[in-house]
């Protein structure tokens, strides 16, 4: 089984604010701003739905938004029937998972991306400073999802069917690098669980070292320069820490035992 890191909704570029952890540890990871027919005010978390949130938390962006990893059913207010948890991916970020990792079924990813803890006050979000604790006052990077591949759909007519998902759009689907993973049923290596969903925030689940910024990460080897597929340096300013600067999406990890017991780990 390989595992596959995806950096996943929103950041500075996109959104401009970070996703909240909310108080009972609810990972709420923002989809990113895009042209895509899903609004904000579609889902929901508990009661309030994802506009109020955001505007709570002094976002400024667009209503419309691209829902891509889809892993949770429950925050559409309108349900869609045989809906199953779904990936998408296009051009160099689908060219480098299927010709470079060479993701098969069977393979895991796993879904990270900026995060603060928040809390309610007087009926309005906000997040959460000036507490002197790192994981309440400071942006991390946190693990917030899975996904277990039970297949790979690269044709179109095929993606036309899961018609509310973002990568059966007519303009994604006419273009042939258009990949859809569509989750398993169950995890192979734990039958009690669904083949994709949603964790809840722990300390084991952040890849942030402790006292630094958010993209620098506790160093691990399963993820380290070594273990990854690809060409990515390391630019941590500490020897503690792990740092990939750029622009990317994935990063494979090299298929080992031990890449595979540390992502079980999280579950």
């Amino acid at each position: 089984m390989k595992v596959i890191l995806s950096r996943k909704g929103f950041d500075s570029s996109n959104g401009g604010i970070v996703s909240p952890i909310m108080e009972d540890g609810t990972l709420l990871s923002f989809p990113i701003p895009s042209k895509d027919k899903d609004t904000y005010d579609q889902l929901i978390y508990c009661e309030d739905n994802y506009l109020k949130i955001l505007k709570d938390l002094n976002y400024k962006g667009d209503i419309n938004c691209h829902v891509d990893p889809d892993l949770d059913s429950k925050r559409r207010i309108n349900k869609i029937n045989n809906w199953i948890p779904i990936f998408g991916q296009i051009n160099s970020s689908a060219g480098y998972l299927l010709n470079t990792v060479k993701v098969e079924e069977g393979d895991l990813f796993l879904f990270f991306g900026n995060f603060h803890q928040i809390k309610k006050v007087n009926g309005k979000y906000q997040y959460t400073h000036k507490t002197k604790d790192f994981y309440q006052d400071k942006d991390l990077q946190v693990i917030w999802g899975y996904l277990q591949v039970g297949k790979i759909i690269t044709d179109s007519e095929i993606q036309k069917q899961y018609n509310w998902h973002p990568h059966s759009s007519k303009d994604r689907i006419s273009n042939p690098s258009n990949v859809m993973f569509l989750a398993s049923e169950k995890l192979s290596f734990n039958d009690k669980l669904p083949g994709a969903g949603l964790f809840k925030f722990d300390k084991n689940k952040v890849l942030t070292l402790e006292g630094f910024n958010k993209a620098t990460w506790t160093k691990r080897k399963v993820y380290d320069v070594d273990n990854i597929v690809g060409h990515r340096k390391n630019s941590s300013k500490t020897d503690d820490g792990i740092y990939y600067s750029g622009i990317w999406q994935e990063l494979g990890l090299k298929e080992s035992a031990e890449t595979e017991e540390w992502a079980k780990s999280l579950f």
